[in-house]
């Protein structure tokens, strides 16, 4: 996460849009669309300094919607936070892609993290890395993801991925040792 410190959070957010020269007025209104959407108006105008770790977050996350790109690469975003503020802003973001539909690549080392936010998981292999695997999520949207994760499908689903990655991971582990 990359911040300007000495800018506020609104500036953050319209840092890209100001870059690709859209008029103040109006990339100003997208960054506070967008700020508004993550629920942090009250805090447009506070520096990054003033935030918690879980708010610098979904200020990223409006920072990376109101530019609007074609595709969202998002790589691990959460991964530094507790496990809390986690799924807060996992189902914040599941929100607000309801709200957009923006195609997303979001990569995660997260088997719940992945059937919670996405349509497909991609399994990789181990060295070199290739697509080893796609499994189509099929769980039902809008998503809550403390009751999602207790049903039958996304255990079976979970059990999938995990068995497939687990073959990856012994046999990069395997590789290490005949080095």
């Amino acid at each position: 996460m990359f911040w300007f410190s000495w800018m506020t959070v609104r500036d953050n957010v319209a840092y890209g849009l100001r870059m690709r020269n859209i008029p103040k007025k109006a990339h100003n209104e997208i960054a506070d669309h967008y700020i508004e959407m993550i629920g942090l108006s009250k805090f447009a105008s506070s520096y990054p300094c003033q935030l918690s770790g879980g708010m610098k977050q979904r200020v990223s996350v409006a920072r990376a919607f109101a530019n609007d790109p074609e595709i969202l690469l998002m790589d691990e975003p959460f991964g530094a936070l507790d496990e809390q503020n986690r799924i807060l802003l996992q189902q914040e973001l599941l929100r607000i892609w309801d709200m957009t539909k923006k195609t997303t690549v979001f990569i995660t080392h997260s088997i719940d993290e992945a059937l919670c936010l996405g349509d497909r998981v991609m399994i990789m292999t181990a060295h070199p890395g290739k697509v080893k695997m796609i499994i189509d999520i099929d769980l039902p949207r809008p998503r809550e993801i403390a009751s999602l994760r207790t049903t039958i499908h996304y255990n079976e689903l979970y059990q999938k991925i995990w068995f497939s990655l687990r073959e990856e991971v012994l046999r990069g582990k395997e590789n290490e040792l005949n080095l």
